[in-house]
């Protein structure tokens, strides 16, 4: 099935709201993740409502697993034996203006919290692609956002809560846990089951962005540097064809200094006229506003808003986190694929991490550019395709780990 075949099969479950998807799972379905890809090995599920109820159903359960938003292509979460939401957890429990932390419940989203933080005159430094996604199982997993300066989503967080296997309550902190905090946020869930995060805030700020179309792979070789810190979020959109990036994401602060001045030609890009979605034959509907039109940083920093399925929903994702300095090589190195890779994809973004301390962190301790993949429901092509990707970055592969270069289904 090509592109443009996929597209159209599948182009209309872009507008329908996130909720008609999780009333499905409620329905008696068996249980799968966000993109329905997988299915899980059990139905065993319980939700818990308070800190009790977690301590409680961990301490009788020989074996479990948290189960998040499932936004995961992988099957890092699966269990046979049972899972334990803390979905219902999801409330605001403590604002601190003089710290500047916000503490929140572990099922709560960014969706959920964005708006009240703004309402408050508070703002989180970054955010993810969507906003769909539980706070508690982001920073688990170290997902990210754009932004050379701007760490992922984990590298926010300055306290945690989790009740361990034996049913105790652990709490950590930056200031005062040190190595023990930073092997703990990006924990994968092994862990155990986080029931709380406090994540620091910056007063709240406005943004504008833009996007500009056809951007000549050459111009990229040449000042990617340029390109990624032009501002705040950058986001690069390609199918690999055309030598060419067919989408720039430029998401600008509205700040003395921090500005982007739109011109009509960015890099041999040209200034859009329309909203854009990531995948042009799409509707951009489901899209953050674009054109320059300032609006709060929850409402530009995602490129898809909360009340719709960001994206088709039948596909799988995949990223490779290639440490900054070799970021250009590995862009060619995939685009000298195309002819292998399109046929089986929807897009590739590529985007800027800036270095953490988190031990399980793709960028710990360097700084980062992703490669990252939006493929067509079909594993079995998936599969064979990595390989001959990976066979592309191998001296990457080397660094102060080992592998500095990670593959990953992604997982939320």
């Amino acid at each position: 099935m090509n592109k443009r075949t996929f597209i159209k099969l599948f182009a209309g479950a872009i507008a329908i709201p996130v909720v008609s998807r999780l009333l499905a799972w409620a329905g008696g379905e068996r249980l799968k993740n966000w993109a329905g890809n997988l299915e899980y090995s059990t139905n065993r599920l319980y939700a818990a409502t308070t800190l009790e109820q977690v301590r409680d159903y961990v301490k009788k359960e020989s074996k479990l697993k948290v189960l998040g938003t499932r936004h995961c292509f992988n099957n890092i979460a699966d269990s046979t034996d049972g899972f334990l939401s803390v979905k219902p957890m999801d409330q605001v429990i403590a604002v601190d203006p003089a710290k500047r932390t916000v503490t929140v419940g572990a099922g709560i989203t960014y969706g959920q919290l964005c708006p009240y933080l703004d309402s408050k005159g508070f703002a989180l430094h970054n955010l993810a692609s969507l906003p769909h996604i539980s706070v508690a199982g982001a920073c688990s997993t170290a997902t990210h956002g754009s932004g050379e300066k701007n760490g992922n989503l984990a590298t926010a967080v300055s306290g945690l809560e989790m009740v361990t296997a034996s049913g105790d309550v652990v709490n950590l902190s930056r200031e005062h846990d040190g190595d023990k905090f930073l092997g703990a946020v990006v924990g994968l869930g092994a862990l155990g089951v986080i029931t709380k995060v406090t994540l620091d805030i910056q007063p709240t700020f406005l943004m504008r962005q833009y996007v500009y179309e056809n951007l000549p792979l050459s111009q990229l070789k040449d000042h990617f540097d340029a390109i990624e810190s032009s501002a705040y979020s950058v986001s690069l959109f390609t199918d690999w064809q055309k030598q060419r990036i067919n989408e720039v994401w430029i998401k600008s602060r509205i700040e003395e200094g921090q500005a982007f001045h739109a011109t009509p030609d960015f890099f041999g890009a040209k200034l859009a006229t329309r909203n854009l979605h990531p995948i042009a034959e799409l509707s951009a509907e489901n899209c953050t506003e674009q054109m320059g039109v300032p609006g709060p940083w929850y409402e530009r920093l995602p490129h898809f808003r909360m009340g719709f399925t960001p994206s088709a929903g039948k596909e799988l994702q995949s990223e490779y986190f290639i440490p900054r300095q070799h970021a250009v090589e590995a862009i060619l190195a995939v685009e000298r694929l195309r002819d292998q890779v399109s046929p089986h994809l929807l897009i590739s973004e590529i985007r800027s991490i800036a270095a953490d301390k988190l031990w399980l962190s793709p960028c710990y301790e360097q700084p980062c550019t992703t490669i990252h993949f939006t493929w067509k429901q079909d594993w079995t092509a998936v599969q064979k395709l990595m390989p001959v990707i990976e066979k592309r970055f191998p001296h990457f592969m080397r660094g102060r780990t080992g592998e500095s270069c990670l593959r990953r289904l992604r997982c939320n």
